[in-house]
């Protein structure tokens, strides 16, 4: 990354970040295609920098995809970090959920952040994304034993939520090919009356 970025990122300056893009208006997709270990993205998000993370975004919705050097996402460093206001940033410009992403990535600790900072949000937890599933469903399909007790036993999620399929959480599982973990899975579910 541009050393001049870099530092720009570093101290959260937006204006040093708009003069940097009107100087080079190729500078943020330079960053995206060199081989850095973070992106400017990551750098404000470990920060705190949301002013930063906002005009960026603004610039380059692209970054919101791109992992660092430990494979993880923006949101995933927002998560971990706590940054609420971020995550709901990086949330806007995509088309999934901060949870649905989470679980999709099997972040435990990241997904446990996240609903601690939510409160008692039930809405936050059920919110469905463009194919109508809730966390629960994707956790169902991915066969995560950890985040579905999570999900059941410290949160509001809806256990019988259709996605848009009509399918349940619990018809997600039946449906798919049987392992070992499913019927432990499946009996937390039905424990709680799915």
């Amino acid at each position: 990354m541009d050393k001049k970025l870099l530092d720009a990122a570093m101290a959260g300056d937006t204006a040093a970040l708009k003069d940097l893009i009107a100087e080079d208006p190729l500078g943020l997709d330079r960053a995206l295609v060199s081989c850095v270990s973070e992106t400017p993205l990551h750098v404000a998000l470990m920060l705190g920098h949301l002013g930063f993370v906002t005009e960026l975004l603004s610039r380059n919705p692209e970054l919101a995809s791109e992992l660092d050097s430990h494979r993880s996402m923006p949101l995933h460093v927002a998560a971990a970090k706590g940054r609420v206001k971020s995550v709901r940033e990086l949330v806007r410009v995509g088309n999934e959920t901060a949870l649905h992403l989470c679980v999709g990535c099997n972040r435990l600790e990241g997904l446990k952040v996240l609903v601690e900072a939510a409160g008692n949000d039930d809405d936050f937890v059920n919110w469905k994304n463009c194919d109508g599933n809730t966390v629960l469903h994707i956790a169902m399909a991915k066969k995560q034993t950890e985040i579905t007790k999570f999900l059941l036993f410290k949160t509001g999620v809806n256990l019988n939520a259709l996605n848009a399929n009509s399918a349940t959480a619990l018809d997600i599982l039946m449906q798919s090919s049987r392992d070992l973990r499913d019927m432990e899975i499946e009996d937390s579910l039905r424990g709680v009356g799915a």
